[in-house]
């Protein structure tokens, strides 16, 4: 027997769960397939969120030969093998095949090479559903071809109208007398997969009627204790290789810029939770104390480098306390990026102005020879004034008037750019 989620796979449109931005009423994907206009697209999106059904209803309702090829298991030969298929299936006014590609993202450089010039000539309307970003892993060529459309993960009221679905709709479930009481535990399992809580639903019915003694007549009461029971495993979904991955580390180091500790906790619990390596979100750490707060509390990155030794020191899961106290410090922490747009100006004005000389006093003179060319004369040791300061030129002459770092309205800022005010009379 099929499994429950292949038992209750959608056939039209008017079935499919989620995704409303893109197949409901009016939506862009359904006014083209309504039209019946296919053009060559891209899914992208998690798994489990409907990408292969959608390409499935496609096929059907427009009644196209449909093949499907697996980036995992095809090569360059299949790929031909299909396009060849494809033209000799060709009729007068016949519309084309469609091509569905599972994780094309997986397809190497070549096999999606050989599939431009069918997509290109229209030989088969190219269907690829990925979890990756096609933006980095589909070649340029093959992308610009295509229209990528974005799935998101299914929302709770998705979930529960799928759970309801699934009860009142399969023919096997409507056997049983199954009762759901608590619904969290199966929809947090899940993690917005259609495709998992199906499964997941699937295992805890089976689970529960065995120690029932596979009596259909005794009740099956499903709860948030029993689905953990049944399941014992982590519901996290967590790619460290994938979009998610960057998605969450985003997340939470704006969470951080933004001075909202609670948010910044919430994506580090997340990261930890999904098993992100601890020395990643210390960098991190480290990067956004020099970014983001920067001049504005210098004891930042001081707190953020001790976090990543102690890290490295004390390992998990005690670490997690240990980026937890850096993290809602720097939440915290008054915010500035003058350094960071300092160092970005400084680098976009020396793209502009090349490799200007250096002043004649600003130079080093190891030799005689370098002395009798005039290198280091007439440079003022700064020690020997008052207060370690004396005024002459840093910059080379080209530029010697531009400004480049500019203090932010931030105490300790204020402090420097005051003193730094009044050292050049005004500059600051």
């Amino acid at each position: 027997m099929p499994p429950l989620a292949e038992r209750l796979r959608p056939h039209t449109l008017d079935e499919y769960i989620g995704q409303q931005h893109l197949v409901g009423n009016g939506a862009v994907l359904r006014s083209m397939i309504e039209s019946g206009n296919i053009s060559s697209f891209i899914l992208w999106g998690p798994p489990g969120v409907g990408k292969t059904t959608l390409a499935r209803i496609i096929a059907n309702k427009e009644q196209r030969p449909f093949f499907t090829l697996s980036a995992v298991t095809s090569g360059v030969k299949d790929v031909r093998d299909v396009i060849e298929k494809s033209k000799q299936n060709r009729f007068f006014n016949a519309p084309n095949p469609i091509l569905f590609i599972d994780e094309i993202h997986r397809f190497s450089k070549s096999q999606q090479d050989s599939l431009l010039g069918a997509v290109e000539q229209g030989i088969v309307t190219l269907i690829g559903a990925t979890t990756e970003n096609p933006s980095f892993e589909v070649i340029t060529p093959l992308l610009s071809r295509c229209q990528v459309y974005v799935l998101e993960s299914l929302n709770k009221e998705d979930l529960e109208q799928l759970l309801k679905n699934a009860l009142t709709q399969d023919s096997e479930l409507k056997k049983l007398r199954i009762e759901v009481k608590e619904s969290a535990a199966l929809l947090r399992q899940s993690g917005g997969d259609a495709r998992k809580l199906l499964n997941a639903l699937e295992l805890v019915v089976n689970t529960l009627l065995g120690e029932n003694g596979n009596d259909e007549s005794l009740p099956i009461v499903i709860n948030d204790e029993t689905v953990e029971r049944c399941l014992q495993q982590n519901p996290i979904a967590y790619d460290k290789q994938g979009d998610q991955h960057y998605d969450i580390i985003s997340a939470f180091i704006k969470s951080v810029r933004g001075s909202d500790p609670d948010g910044a906790i919430y994506w580090l619990a997340r990261m930890i939770a999904g098993g992100e390596d601890p020395k990643f979100i210390a960098r991190r750490l480290c990067i956004s104390a020099s970014e983001d707060i920067g001049l504005a509390n210098p004891n930042a990155m001081l707190l953020a480098s001790a976090c990543f030794n102690e890290i490295e020191r004390v390992g998990m899961p005690e670490g997690r306390i240990i980026l937890a106290e850096t993290t809602v410090y720097l939440a915290a922490s008054p915010k500035s990026n003058s350094a960071y747009r300092a160092i970005n100006d400084a680098l976009e004005l020396v793209k502009q102005t090349g490799n200007l000389p250096v002043p004649f006093h600003l130079r080093n003179a190891p030799t005689k020879l370098m002395k009798e060319l005039g290198y280091a004369e007439d440079y003022k040791y700064a020690h020997d004034y008052p207060d370690h300061f004396v005024k002459q030129q840093f910059l080379p002459d080209e530029i010697k008037d531009r400004r480049i770092w500019i203090a932010q309205e931030q105490p300790s800022e204020k402090k420097l750019s005051e003193r730094l005010r009044n050292l050049w009379e005004g500059k600051y």
